[in-house]
């Protein structure tokens, strides 16, 4: 079980739940942040600290069709190679160590 950010983070980027994330798997894209879920530890500190409600559970992100967008977006932003890379970002081991990607998924970069 991890969490998703939905469409509500788009063009907002607060980062309030980067500053609390624990382990550090919240990376930055260009637009809207994505939490890495072979990172995510199920603490649901970045749920209570989003301004917009933009997180969720993945449990929940199942049964809702525009938050379940997001959670295979998610998979995509880390399992395939964004626009303009080419290889997959992977599990780098910390989003700080690598900073903001500057680029989205074509979900994302479309919306």
């Amino acid at each position: 079980m991890s969490y998703v950010i939905g469409a509500d983070c788009v063009d907002v980027l607060d980062r309030s739940c980067v500053e609390v994330c624990p382990v550090d798997c919240i990376y930055v894209g260009e637009r809207k942040s994505y939490i890495n879920p072979t990172a995510c530890i199920d603490c649901g500190a970045c749920e209570e600290e989003c301004p917009v409600s933009a997180i969720a559970v993945d449990r929940v992100a199942r049964r809702d069709e525009a938050l379940n967008v997001h959670l295979e977006d998610s998979r995509v932003f880390f399992d395939l190679p964004l626009p303009g890379r080419s290889e997959p970002l992977g599990d780098p081991g910390g989003a700080q160590k690598i900073g903001d990607l500057g680029v989205d998924t074509e979900l994302v970069a479309g919306l």
